[in-house]
């Protein structure tokens, strides 16, 4: 099998068809590693007019341009962020907005005068973009017992909250025992396509739900599905809906679990995010757990980064993936000193289907590679199991396109810092149920200054294994032909 095609284009396809009505770029230039929306920028509702208004200036320097340039939103929303139209969208090229580019540069001066930033894209925040999760699930057998398994010594006693903000749950998850006490407004619909093929993405919130029931069985897990299409949302909106589901729920929970983020450029945190961020850091018995991406880079990802920032130290804990055997890191985990914690998180067994003895169709979307993408030596993801993925053989996916099917019968094994995340919340939900009185960001303190520390990229960092974790060995895999 020969070299797949960039994997980050492939899944742009795929996302921009589940935003169909959102027409989206790709950024920064010449080496584009995030998605955001086209045609539109962010500030807060305090700058809102200043901002337009210097964007205006900027773009009269072309009759009529001017005129493109004004907030959207039917409602003043002190404290917030407004979106900014500065184009029209008709630019259909996805790898360059010059609308937006041009935009955010109209504002540079302005923010070297302030000191800070002002206006931003509004980006794709994501459980897919550029090879997240490390790899597409696998089927396993219905009778093979979860990795980790359900750990039946587990503490009980209390009750810790966690929600879980993801892309909901499948019909008759509850088929799986140890996650049927899983409560919230997860379920999702149309959970298969026309042809009766599992759709991308739909098991992923279920999976991550099944790793926390397993690592800690008396956890009360509420899942939301905050990330329906193709586990993308537009930042602004993963804001707004994190906000009007905490508020849904009555109250703030001991640990929010999301497996999603964005890479950025370099002077940009998630300013959809910031009204988040402050009221979480207000609320000193919640702890967000953020998985740090799956792009084999030291590039920071948002929100897990804000784990880097000191005022944010305490209320993020951001998590990296081992291997399959535990002993160093995963080659798709993302790295660098903002990544507070390492758990497993290849090759982990999860509920992804309903096992109700009705097998499931899927179809692989990317294809397998002939050696590692990021240069390990070990018999890594990128190269195992081998499958053909339609978007890798044909781009426009047309029903010709040569793809290996399997079938889904409740169970697959999957890899991604996503699912590492699960099962360090899990390990800090247990904590906090042998500790009465412990709130989560004491028990996430506590677990890692407890926890071995190891050195991943040449830093020592802290690694948590879950107790029922079991590991596989490692091969060296075959050399390049």
């Amino acid at each position: 099998m020969g070299m797949a095609p960039d994997r980050f284009r492939e899944q742009f396809h795929q996302i921009q068809q589940a935003m169909a009505d959102v027409p989206l770029a790709a950024g920064p230039a010449g080496a584009p590693q995030f998605l955001y929306e086209k045609g539109y920028v962010l500030a807060r509702e305090s700058e809102a007019e200043e901002v337009a208004e210097l964007i205006r200036d900027r773009f009269r320097e072309e009759p009529g341009r001017e005129e493109q340039v004004e907030r959207v939103g039917r409602r003043y929303d002190p404290g917030g962020v407004a979106r900014i139209r500065v184009g029209r969208g008709e630019d259909r090229d996805p790898w360059s907005d010059r609308d937006v580019t041009d935009a955010l540069e109209a504002v540079r001066g302005r923010e070297r005068e302030t000191g800070r930033r002002m206006v931003t894209r509004n980006h794709v925040v994501s459980i897919a973009v550029n090879c997240c999760p490390g790899d597409e699930p696998v089927p396993v057998a219905p009778c093979r017992p979860p990795n980790p398994a359900v750990d039946a010594g587990a503490p009980g006693g209390g009750t810790v909250r966690v929600l879980v903000v993801d892309t909901g749950l499948v019909t008759d998850y509850d088929t799986h025992s140890w996650i049927g006490h899983v409560g919230g407004r997860g379920k999702r619909e149309g959970e298969v396509d026309t042809e009766g093929i599992l759709k991308q993405y739909v098991g992923h919130g279920t999976f991550i739900t099944g790793l926390i029931g397993a690592v800690a069985p008396h956890a009360d897990i509420t899942v939301h599905n905050t990330l329906e299409n193709a586990g993308a949302i537009l930042e602004k909106d993963l804001g707004d809906r994190l906000l009007e589901d905490l508020a849904a729920l009555g109250r703030w929970p001991d640990i929010i679990s999301l497996s999603a983020g964005t890479p950025t450029t370099c002077v940009e945190t998630l300013l959809g995010l910031e009204r988040f961020m402050e009221r979480l850091a207000a609320e000193p018995r919640t702890l967000l757990v953020a998985a740090a991406g799956n792009n084999g880079s030291d590039e920071r990802f948002w929100p897990a980064a804000y784990a880097g920032q000191p005022e944010y130290a305490d209320v993020v804990v951001s998590v990296g993936a081992l291997r399959k055997d535990g002993s160093a890191r995963a080659c798709f985990s993302n790295h660098g000193p903002w990544v507070k914690a390492y758990a497993p998180g290849e090759r982990l067994v999860s509920a992804f289907t309903a096992m109700d003895g009705t097998p499931v169709r899927y179809d692989y979307q990317h294809s397998t590679y002939d050696h590692c993408r990021y240069g390990s030596t070990y018999d890594c993801t990128c190269q195992f199991p081998p499958h053909r993925g339609e978007l890798t053989e044909n781009m426009a996916a047309s029903p010709t396109a040569v793809r290996d099917r399997v079938e889904f019968d409740g169970l697959a094994q999957w890899s991604g810092t996503s699912f590492a995340t699960p099962l360090v919340v899990g390990m800090i939900v247990n904590h906090m149920m042998a500790n009465p009185g412990v709130g989560s960001r004491q028990a996430a303190r506590d677990l890692l200054a407890g926890s071995p520390a190891a050195t991943v990229q040449g830093r020592s960092t802290r690694v948590l294994f879950p107790p029922t974790w079991t590991p596989s060995a490692v091969q060296e895999a075959p050399p390049l032909s």
